[in-house]
């Protein structure tokens, strides 16, 4: 089968498949840098992120003569970093220590609210927000498998039920699918996925016996106390809310705002000064106090722009590629509910899950003459009110779940989750690698629960 693909692409002269090696060679070097040649890594990530980007972005403008692709991904991309920077700068000035035993249950009820507040804030706010407090909880049993959770419930998982809630949604909300469809038609698969892992997470972290067996006394005496929260910061929060709030100011969603008009689509310019500014004035008046107490410092979040600025550029050719070969008339039996979920989350994983979600919403709905440019088109595949009937809407369930869950299977998959990685390292944390995030974590955790979610609510159709 995968024989046939690429032959079947190569007839089709879009796109050379020479093209995916910049990004198989960044993948490469993300996931082996830190173990092979780290101090290496270390000094140049920036440079050859940016040399592989620039590389695929030069091919497209000047060989191919495609300025669509690269502009739309340009656009992606200053979203996506405004965002993250934006979110990370505000958080940094928000202090929650919290004072309690640092128990199994008490970590779970920790991500279980952090999933909840993902929907509010936005995986990526959520993240930011507990990560810190989570790491100072746990200081004296602190392991990389209670960080891989915290990614798979938080980071991931946990923002299914708004389009505020993870980027995929967010993209699907802005195209027309109406805003409490999430929370109608994924709630149930939220809850599933999230007492699952919560479960899983509980019954791992009980084996962590470093507390039970080897107490220290300042542990002990910590845990004697009674538990409380130490909150700093609050002018931030402010600050939060204006960033948040001027996600949903995008001139495709409201008429009238400032944008940029190019290739039939508006591209939003003031959301992105909003959310700058805010950062800057986070920073600007942040409590002293608390920025010291997170330790803040900007490595992280260079560490993110800059990988994800090679990452968006270079998988430019595999996101058309692998629409391009699915979309092909002799494959359009085969573009099932199934097909969708697993192949829309095996890419989500590596490709980033936003970009992923798009161009397969964009597939689904071609094969029912339908355009995801057509809010009214997007409105009646997502409520299954087109001539189709309920298919479309199944497959765009199938589509939304899997954008969001897979997310959480690499460190790429979706944005939080190598802030958080960056955070934990920088806390000193020895965080897997690339590859072993996947060995040791997703596969034998986090992949029988996406076959779970599956069998149930999309084969089965049970929930």
């Amino acid at each position: 089968m995968l024989t046939n693909f690429i032959l079947l692409a190569q007839a089709q002269h879009a796109l050379p498949i020479f093209l995916i090696i910049p990004f198989l060679i960044l993948i490469g070097m993300i996931a082996a840098g830190p173990i092979f040649f780290g101090h290496f890594w270390e000094h140049n990530y920036k440079t050859v992120a940016v040399v592989l980007g620039v590389t695929v972005l030069l091919y497209y403008l000047f060989a191919l003569g495609d300025y669509h692709m690269p502009a739309h991904t340009l656009a992606e991309y200053i979203t996506f970093a405004t965002l993250l920077s934006s979110l990370y700068i505000a958080a940094g000035g928000i202090y929650l220590n919290i004072n309690a035993n640092a128990t199994p249950a008490m970590n779970v009820a920790l991500v279980a609210v952090g999933a909840v507040l993902a929907n509010f804030i936005g995986t990526t706010g959520a993240s930011l927000l507990l990560i810190r407090p989570f790491i100072r909880l746990n200081v004296h049993r602190i392991k990389p498998y209670q960080i891989i959770f915290f990614i798979f419930i938080v980071s991931n998982a946990g923002g299914l039920l708004t389009p505020l809630g993870d980027p995929p949604l967010f993209i699907g909300f802005i195209k027309g699918v109406p805003f409490f469809w999430t929370l109608q038609h994924l709630f149930t698969p939220w809850v599933l996925s999230i007492a699952l892992l919560c479960l899983l997470f509980f019954l791992v972290d009980r084996r962590n016996k470093e507390t039970a067996f080897t107490p220290r006394p300042e542990v002990v005496a910590k845990n004697e106390e009674k538990t409380e929260f130490h909150f700093s910061g609050k002018r931030n929060l402010f600050w939060l809310a204006i960033i948040i709030g001027a996600v949903f100011l995008d001139p495709n969603v409201i008429d009238g705002l400032p944008h940029i008009y190019y290739d039939g689509n508006k591209f939003s310019y003031l959301r992105e000064i909003i959310q700058l500014a805010a950062a800057f004035m986070c920073y600007r008046f942040s409590n002293k106090t608390a920025l010291a107490g997170n330790k803040f410092n900007f490595h992280p979040i260079l560490e993110v722009v800059f990988l994800f600025f090679g990452i968006f550029f270079t998988m430019m050719p595999a996101l058309q590629l692998s629409a391009e070969i699915a979309s092909a008339p002799q494959y359009a039996q085969f573009i099932t509910p199934n097909f969708l979920y697993w192949v829309t989350g095996s890419l989500s994983g590596f490709l980033d899950n936003a970009p992923t979600y798009a161009n397969f919403l964009s597939l689904a709905m071609a094969k029912y003459d339908m355009a995801q440019n057509m809010p009214a088109d997007v409105k009646q595949f997502a409520t299954g009110t087109s001539a189709a009937g309920l298919d479309t809407l199944i497959e765009l369930e199938a589509i939304s779940l899997a954008a969001v869950l897979f997310g959480a299977f690499t460190y790429i998959g979706n944005g939080p989750n190598f802030m958080v990685k960056a955070i934990a390292e920088s806390a000193g944390i020895n965080m897997p690698t690339f590859f072993a995030y996947i060995l040791r974590y997703s596969i034998p955790f986090l992949l029988p629960i996406l076959a779970l979610v599956w069998f149930l609510v999309v084969h089965l159709r049970i929930f």
